[in-house]
C-alpha cells in the first residue's frame, strides 16, 4: 500500500527558518517522500505509520521550529495557540489541560509511553509535540477521556556530526541556555546530548525558581533493518508555586488583588527529581512486516506545599481573606514494556496494514498529605488582613484580630496511601484499504486494570480489578488525493481510581470505572503550498455509575455530554508568509441524577480563537503576529464564579546575522492588558503577565 506524506508537516519544517533546529541544511528543502509508511522510523503517538491525512481522528503537531520561533516556554504555551484545549491552573505545580471540555493532569506521554506524574514538563528536547483529541484507548488505554499530548523526543542522527546552542533573557530577569550537540561515531552509532538550564521570574512576588535538564541518547543501527535507540533523561526542577487571586461578589477576579500574592514567600514551592530511562528496539522483519519494542521506566520524587486563598467575602470582610493550605508528596516508579508488530497485506481486492500489539506496565506510587494546623484557629484554615504582602513568612504570622499564629504541616494528616498498580493490555487495529478512495479502521483493546491501595491513615488495604474492552471504528473517504472526509467512533475509560490512584475508599471500591465515547466527523484538505485545512464536529459522552439516592444496592447511570466544532489552518500561504490559525466551540451541560441542571461544566469556554503569522521580510530579516482569544467560561461547577474572556496580542521579529546565527525577540502581551487565562478553583485565579519580552540567540556550529 503506497502512501504519500501529510503535506501539512512537511510544509512546516520547509517554511521554518534556518536557525530552528542544528540539524543539517537539507531540513531547509521542500522534500517529497514516497513509499511505504511502514519504514519510517519517526516516533509518534499514533503507533500505526498511518498519514495524517489518512487519521479519523483531529490531532495537530507543533514541530521544535514552531516552538522556537514562537518562543513557547511551555506545554501552556502550546496550548493557547491550539484548537479545542485550554489550560487549567494546575494549582501552580503542574501542568493541566483541559481537552474538549474534560478536564486531565495525567494524560501525558513521552515518545508514547504514559508520563502521568504531575508536573511542569520542559521542552528542550524535543521534535514536536502531537496533541490528539478525542477518547480513543485503543492506543492509550486508561484515561485520554478527551484526548493526549505526547512529546517526541529528539534522537542521534546517523552520519552527522553538528551542535547547536540557545540562550534567552526575560525582561523579568529570567533567563535560559541550551544546548544540542550529535556525534556520530560511524555509520552504524550516534549519540546526541540535549541539556537545559532555567533560571525563572516573572512578574508576581515572590516568583522564583529552576530548572535543570540532562538527556543523553545514543542510536545503534546493529543491522541494515534493526535500529535501536537508548535514552537517559535527568530532571531537577524547583518553583514558588502561585495559586493566583479572589474572586469578588460579582464572581469575577478582583483586579483591585492584581498585585498581591495570597500565599507565602518560603512555603509555596514545589520541587521534583525525576530519572527517566527509556529504549525503543525497531526492526523490519521482511518488507511488509516490522516490528518494535519500547521500554522505559521513571522514578519520580515530587514535593509541593502551599498556602493558598480558599474563602473570601467581598460583602461582610472585604479586607479579610480565609488561607487553607498543606504539603503533598510523590514517590512514584513506573515500568513500562510494551511492543506491537505492524505488517501490510492483501486479502483479495482488499489491503491491510495491521497492528497488533501488548502493554505491561507496573507502578508503584506512595503520596501523602498534611494539612495545614494553625495555633490560634486549631484548624486548617486561619483569617488574614489582605495587604501587600500578607502578613505570614515561614509558616509564622499575624491573623486579621492581630494575634500570632504559627503553621504546623506535622499535625493533621490528611492522606497516607501506599499503591501499586499492575496493567496488561493487548490491542489489535486493521486499516482496510476497501478501494483508492475508501479506507475502513477497525480495532479494539483488552486492558486489564489492578490495583491494590494500602490506606495507611485508615488502616485498610483495598483492592480492585477492571477488565474493559474499548473499541475503535473510522471510515475515511477520499474523493482526491489531497481531501479527506472521515467519521469515527471511539471510546475510553477512567477507573474510579482517579488519575493519581488517590484512593479506592467508599463507594469508589465497588464502582465501575467512567466511560467516554467519541463521535466524529472531519475533513483533511492539503493544499498545493503545503497549506493543510482540518475542521471536526464531535460529541463526547460520559457515563458514570452511581449508587442510587433512593437504593444504594443499585446503580443511578448519569450521561452528560459536550459537542463542539473544530477547525485550524495551518502552512504556507506564499512562500514568504506561514500562518496558523484555530478556532474552537464547545457546549455541554452538567447532569445530574434527577436529568439536565442547565448549568455548563467549568472551564468549558464556548468559543477559543487563535491566529498566528510569521513573514519573512527579506531572507534574513521576519516578522511574527499573533493573537490567542478566549471567551468567558465558568470556574466552578456551580456556575457562581466566572472566568472572565480576553484577547492577547503576541509578536515575534528574528534576524539572520549569518548562516548559522540568529537574534530573535518575542514580545507577549503587546497590548500590555490585564487578564486571567485560568483558573483552579473562586479564589484562585491566576493573573497573566503583562507586557514583556524575550530576547533569544540562537546558533549552530
Amino acid at each position: 500500500m503506497f502512501r504519500y506524506l501529510a503535506a501539512a508537516p512537511i510544509a512546516l519544517i520547509a517554511a521554518s527558518p534556518a536557525l530552528a533546529d542544528p540539524e543539517p541544511d537539507a531540513r531547509q528543502d521542500t522534500i517529497i517522500v514516497t513509499g511505504q509508511y511502514l519504514y519510517t522510523d519517526q516516533v509518534n503517538a499514533l503507533r500505526t505509520p498511518t498519514p495524517i491525512i489518512d487519521v479519523p481522528q483531529s490531532l495537530s503537531i507543533i514541530t521544535a521550529d514552531q516552538i522556537a520561533e514562537q518562543g513557547f516556554d511551555s506545554i501552556g504555551d502550546i496550548i493557547d495557540y491550539t484548537p479545542g484545549v485550554n489550560t487549567s491552573q494546575g494549582e501552580g505545580h503542574r501542568d493541566s489541560i483541559v481537552f474538549r471540555g474534560v478536564r486531565s493532569t495525567a494524560d501525558f506521554f513521552i515518545d508514547g509511553m504514559r508520563d502521568d506524574v504531575q508536573y511542569y514538563r520542559p521542552l528542550y528536547n524535543l521534535e514536536q509535540v502531537e496533541i490528539l483529541r478525542g477518547p480513543n484507548a485503543l492506543m492509550f488505554g486508561r484515561g485520554g477521556t478527551g484526548g493526549i499530548l505526547n512529546r517526541v523526543t529528539k534522537k542521534g542522527v546517523l552520519g552527522e556530526t553538528f551542535a547547536g546552542y540557545q540562550a534567552s533573557v526575560d525582561t523579568f530577569g529570567g533567563y535560559a541556555l541550551q544546548a544540542d550537540a550529535n556525534y556520530s561515531a560511524s555509520d552504524t552509532s550516534a549519540f546526541r546530548l540535549n541539556a537545559m538550564y532555567e533560571s525563572l521570574e516573572n512578574h508576581r512576588d515572590f516568583f522564583d525558581g529552576e530548572r535543570i535538564g540532562l538527556n543523553p541518547t545514543a542510536k545503534f543501527q546493529l543491522s541494515p533493518r534493526t535500529v535501536l535507540n537508548l535514552s537517559y533523561e535527568y530532571a531537577d526542577h524547583e518553583r514558588f508555586i502561585d495559586r493566583g487571586i479572589p474572586t469578588g461578589a460579582d464572581g469575577r477576579p478582583v483586579e483591585a488583588f492584581e498585585n498581591i500574592v495570597f500565599g507565602d514567600a518560603d512555603i509555596n514551592k514545589t520541587e521534583l527529581e525525576a530519572h527517566l530511562l527509556r529504549a525503543s528496539l525497531q526492526h523490519e522483519f521482511s518488507d511488509s512486516l516490522k516490528g518494535n519494542f519500547s521500554a522505559f521506566y521513571g522514578d519520580y520524587d515530587k514535593l509541593y506545599q502551599n498556602f493558598y486563598a480558599s474563602a473570601y467575602d467581598a460583602v461582610a470582610t472585604p479586607t479579610e481573606v480565609t488561607l487553607d493550605g498543606y504539603v503533598d508528596t510523590t514517590q512514584r516508579q513506573n515500568l513500562i514494556l510494551s511492543g506491537n508488530l505492524v505488517g501490510e497485506f492483501t486479502t483479495g481486492a482488499f489491503g491491510h496494514t495491521v497492528i497488533f500489539g501488548a502493554e505491561y506496565i507496573d507502578t508503584s506510587s506512595d503520596q501523602d498529605r498534611y494539612n495545614s494546623f494553625w495555633s490560634t484557629s486549631l484548624d486548617d484554615t486561619e483569617t488574614f488582613s489582605i495587604m501587600r504582602p500578607l502578613n505570614l513568612r515561614g509558616g509564622i504570622g499575624v491573623n486579621a484580630d492581630g494575634l500570632a499564629t504559627i503553621n504546623d504541616f506535622s499535625v493533621d494528616i490528611s492522606d497516607d496511601t501506599r499503591v501499586g498498580i499492575d496493567v496488561f493490555s493487548a490491542y489489535i487495529q486493521d486499516e482496510i484499504e476497501i478501494s483508492e478512495k475508501l479506507d475502513v479502521i477497525l480495532g479494539a483493546r483488552f486492558d486489564s486494570f489492578d490495583i491494590e491501595v494500602n490506606n495507611v491513615v485508615a488502616n485498610e488495604t483495598r483492592s480492585r480489578k477492571d477488565e474493559e474492552i474499548s473499541p475503535r471504528l473510522g471510515l475515511v473517504y477520499k474523493p482526491q488525493e489531497n481531501i479527506s472526509l472521515y467519521a469515527s467512533y471511539s471510546e475510553t475509560f477512567l477507573p474510579r481510581s482517579g488519575e493519581q490512584f488517590a484512593n479506592i475508599n467508599g463507594a469508589n471500591n465497588a464502582l465501575d470505572p467512567d466511560t467516554f465515547t467519541n463521535l466524529e466527523a472531519g475533513l483533511k484538505w492539503d493544499f498545493v503550498r503545503g497549506l493543510s485545512l482540518t475542521a471536526a464536529v464531535f460529541e463526547i459522552e460520559q457515563s458514570s455509575p452511581q449508587p442510587a439516592d433512593n437504593d444504594p444496592s443499585t446503580l443511578d447511570v448519569i450521561d452528560s455530554e459536550i459537542t463542539g466544532f473544530e477547525a485550524q489552518l495551518r502552512g504556507q500561504l506564499t512562500e514568504d508568509w506561514f500562518i496558523s490559525a484555530g478556532y474552537s466551540y464547545l457546549d455541554g451541560e452538567q447532569v445530574s441524577r434527577t436529568g439536565p441542571t442547565g448549568l455548563r461544566p467549568r472551564e468549558l469556554p464556548e468559543n477559543m480563537a487563535s491566529l498566528w503569522n510569521t513573514y519573512k521580510v527579506t531572507d534574513r530579516f521576519g516578522l511574527g503576529l499573533g493573537v490567542t482569544w478566549q471567551d468567558d467560561s465558568f470556574i466552578d461547577n456551580g456556575n457562581t464564579a466566572v472566568l472572565p474572556s480576553y484577547a492577547r496580542v503576541d509578536a515575534a521579529a528574528f534576524y539572520d546575522v549569518s548562516d548559522t546565527l540568529r537574534v530573535q525577540l518575542n514580545v507577549e502581551n503587546l497590548a500590555d492588558e490585564l487578564y486571567f487565562p485560568n483558573a483552579h478553583s473562586n479564589h484562585q485565579v491566576t493573573v497573566g503577565a503583562p507586557l514583556n519580552a524575550k530576547l533569544t540567540v540562537r546558533g549552530r556550529f
